[in-house]
């Protein structure tokens, strides 16, 4: 199964939206996997799709659902190109603000083990108008304006409850094991964790104690499972929270640093330039003229 492993950012990246046009030149797709769950929505011609050792024939309008961690592969259905839209999502670290209860990453886990449904049928995609959803999840990530995270994240709440509700049509119901609260951190949901401390000194060895993990197998595992160090994730993650108020505030620089855990201005403005390229004084100039151009 390693050997199939894709690359996930999901620290970065916690949900990708994005449309996929199925050729003969892009297809096949080699059978993977990865830690996101993908949700796949034909939108013209037909898509093979192998999920572990079954095989599926989607057509335009209907949806599958790809549980974390399945190998799964691509195939052209009869050499005729086809449009899908697709969702990535990583339900650990993926922060709703909704009070939902049990947690719908229980819920999808017992879903999977429950061999509940992975297609959705054309009649309800259309009934629940998921195109929509889709086609606009896409354009607020590729237009990347004001509160364009919040509206995604909206969207994607709707769509995992929509999929639920269809399974309870299919006779689902919670038991106890969807009810069970992580009351521990483990390396695999620690990421929301420090998220809500990025303004305070994180220190990698507190993080992995949070994880009840030595610092060495923490430190060697977080690299292992996102592709960085748990160092270096803490500080782009500053920076990507700079970025936002660089955006869409007026903060001075210094204020900015504060909130953000860099040490100081300096600190900030030699980090930001080293992973962006130029300073955050340059990225906001050249942002601010491109909305006014819009």
């Amino acid at each position: 199964m390693n050997g199939l492993y894709e690359e996930s950012d999901l620290i970065n990246h916690p949900y990708q939206c994005f449309y996929y046009d199925a050729t003969s030149d892009t297809l096949p797709v080699a059978p993977h996997w990865h830690y996101y769950m993908e949700i796949i929505l034909v939108l013209k011609g037909k898509l093979r799709i192998q999920a572990e050792n079954t095989e599926y024939l989607l057509s335009s309008g209907e949806l599958i659902i790809l549980h974390s961690k399945t190998v799964h592969a691509f195939y052209s259905a009869d050499d005729a190109p086809a449009l899908v839209a697709g969702l990535q999502l990583d339900l650990k670290n993926l922060n709703f603000t909704a009070n939902f209860t049990p947690s719908l990453d229980n819920i999808f886990q017992a879903a999977e083990k429950k061999a509940l449904p992975i297609i959705m049928e054309r009649t309800y995609v259309e009934e629940k108008q998921l195109e929509v959803l889709f086609r606009k999840c896409i354009s607020e990530l590729w237009n990347k304006e004001y509160g364009y995270q919040s509206i995604i994240m909206s969207e994607i709440f709707q769509l995992l409850i929509i999929i639920v509700r269809y399974w309870q049509k299919h006779g689902f119901s919670f038991d106890s094991t969807v009810y069970t609260v992580e009351d521990n951190y483990d390396i695999y949901n620690v990421l929301p964790y420090i998220s809500a401390h990025l303004d305070n000194e994180l220190k990698v060895s507190d993080i992995a104690a949070h994880c009840g993990l030595s610092y060495s197998y923490f430190a060697k595992r977080f690299q292992e499972i996102y592709g960085k160090s748990c160092k270096k994730y803490i500080e782009d993650m500053r920076v990507h929270k700079v970025e936002e108020l660089l955006l869409f505030t007026d903060f001075d620089l210094t204020y900015i640093s504060q909130v953000t855990g860099f040490s100081d201005c300096s600190h900030l403005i030699k980090s930001f330039k080293e992973r962006r390229g130029i300073t955050p004084k340059q990225y906001r100039l050249r942002n601010k003229r491109k909305h006014v151009v819009e």
